[in-house]
């Protein structure tokens, strides 16, 4: 039987990693569409500032401060849900850190840090909202990464536990699916994503840490999110590069490898000092902040996961287009003639004007066309991830 998830606006929502990032941008975006949320973050001035905040544009909004690494904290999120709102309909876990660095260089101390916030702090929410779920119904989605499905050198024990994430949320997902529990389990696996994420992160690397491109906008990632709240979805692929460096990787395993060893290392690296090497791995950093700086260019939208957000009208619109460009053409055979007109060779400037002709807009996607393509309600081509025809070098980023 197919699980049936409330309105958006019906649910209550509990974020982990809400203090920055794409678990803020969630909350933000959840709570303006009438949704009450449960904040929970280790941060707790900044939780409470983000909760006074939000609270001041009349919505309903609670924080808790919690560490995702410890199980009673995750229990002591559920009980305020239950305390404040009578409970949840999706639980979200989003807390996550990195290590930038060889494997050999980091700690003992810090890997078992690193897996205790992002694998176990996804178990203990999971299984804690799954055992309330079973009987009101709902959603579970766990943040994974590219970085499930492919290893990322200077991020490897960051990529091991969004592996190990993988396979718990697979796993958590049949047994509830076998039992028949009205529950929804989504893994969201983000490409690289322009949050303070690197800056947070532990650094061993003689450079400050950075993502390579293609980059994206984490408002596309808070969207994947809020659309499994409302729609049963089993992954979730944020960024086509992500999806590409995948499939690249499952088909082409070794070619992967070179790639990776060739390219992914240098582009990790920005070419300035750390600024902070200890990050938030172990402590709070200075939470707050949706964005990152990333030097580069940053993608607005990802028309691949929009597309499989809305499958059959984009297969509709797809039809549409296909048709409409084969009845085009059709009619350009029909009125271009079989012999063409000769003309001389003449020079580029209009032979009865004298004027060199001149283009409506000098670059593809600016003047004209950008505002033709905005009064359709169209993206910016600029803007809109272009197919490539070799894998990004896409590391993850929360």
């Amino acid at each position: 039987m197919a699980t049936k998830l409330k309105p958006l606006k019906q649910q209550i929502l509990v974020i982990t990693g809400a203090s920055s990032g794409i678990g803020l941008l969630t909350a933000q975006m959840a709570a303006a569409q009438g949704a009450k949320v449960v904040l929970a973050a280790r941060n707790h001035a900044e939780l409470q500032r983000i909760e006074e905040e939000l609270r001041a544009h009349g919505h309903q909004v609670v924080a808790v401060a919690a560490d995702v690494a410890s199980q009673a904290d995750v229990a002591r999120i559920a009980e305020t849900a239950v305390e404040h709102f009578g409970g949840f309909d999706t639980w979200i876990n989003d807390a996550g850190v990195s290590i930038w660095g060889r494997l050999e260089e980091g700690s003992d101390e810090d890997h078992r840090r690193l897996f205790d916030t992002n694998y176990w702090g996804v178990v203990y929410g999971s299984l804690t909202a799954a055992r309330q779920l079973k009987n009101r119904g709902g959603a579970i989605i766990n943040v994974g990464s590219v970085a499930s499905d492919v290893a990322l050198p200077l991020q490897g024990m960051y990529s091991a536990s969004k592996h190990a994430v993988k396979g718990f949320t697979d796993a958590l997902r049949m047994e509830l699916e076998e039992e028949g529990a009205p529950v929804s389990v989504t893994l969201i696996k983000p490409a690289a994503i322009n949050t303070p994420f690197p800056q947070h992160a532990r650094n061993y690397m003689k450079e400050e840490p950075k993502l390579p491109p293609p980059v994206y906008a984490p408002e596309e990632v808070a969207k994947a999110i809020l659309h499994a709240a409302a729609h049963p979805e089993r992954d979730v692929f944020v960024g086509g590069g992500g999806k590409v460096m995948s499939s690249f990787s499952k088909h082409l395993p070794r070619a992967m490898d070179k790639l990776s060893e060739t390219v992914m290392v240098k582009e990790q690296k920005r070419d300035e000092r750390p600024r902070n090497p200890r990050g938030a791995l172990h402590q709070p950093g200075q939470d707050g902040q949706v964005h990152g700086d990333h030097p580069g260019y940053v993608m607005k939208t990802s028309l691949y996961t929009r597309a499989n957000r809305h499958p059959v009208l984009t297969a509709t619109l797809l039809a549409a287009a296909t048709g409409a460009a084969t009845w085009w053409l059709g009619r350009r055979r029909t009125s271009v003639p079989a012999t063409p007109p000769v003309t001389p060779a003449a020079s580029s400037a209009d032979t009865t004007t004298g004027q060199t002709p001149q283009m409506v807009s000098g670059n593809p996607g600016t003047g004209r066309d950008v505002r033709t393509l905005r009064d359709a309600g169209l993206p910016n081509p600029q803007d809109v991830e272009a197919p490539s025809l070799t894998p990004p070098t896409t590391p993850s980023g929360l």
